[in-house]
């Protein structure tokens, strides 16, 4: 025979383990949203430094073309978006940054291009000079999705 008890005690355990079961399915799906966001705000917030570093760096490279005078301000400008990268992107991605920085400014001590060079170079497809940066920046940001 059982005792009035075991049918009270069944049922409370039954409740406790459904409460538990419940909490425990909530606090999961809550961790995986808060994931989802932080990493949807990161692909943003780098989908915006990359893009700035983009924009600083061609306008560098076209008056690196024409110019033999380097623009310090717009350089130390592409040099502080490097430094934030270097706080949220992959070394890979630093590093190709830095690689077109370095090359723009070697491009300041080097003749002007004239609209021969210009053609040669689309030619020969030497003028992306962002396409390795792009390149590192779009595989970092296709890895965040995932």
């Amino acid at each position: 025979m059982s005792s009035p008890i075991e049918p009270a005690l069944a049922a409370l355990a039954g409740s406790t383990i459904g409460g538990l079961t419940t909490l425990a399915v909530a606090w999961m799906v809550q961790r995986t949203q808060l994931r989802a966001s932080v990493a949807a705000r990161d692909q943003t917030i780098r989908q915006k430094l990359y893009k700035q570093f983009i924009e600083e760096a061609s306008k560098l490279y076209g008056d690196a073309m024409v110019s033999n005078t380097l623009e310090v301000p717009m350089l130390v400008g592409a040099y502080a978006l490097i430094s934030k990268m270097r706080v949220i992107s992959s070394v890979e991605t630093v590093q190709k940054a830095e690689m077109v920085l370095r090359r723009i400014v070697n491009l300041y001590s080097l003749p002007n291009k004239t609209a021969a060079d210009l053609r040669e170079d689309i030619d020969s497809d030497e003028l992306d000079l962002l396409r390795d940066f792009g390149v590192a920046a779009r595989e970092e940001l296709l890895r965040l999705q995932y």
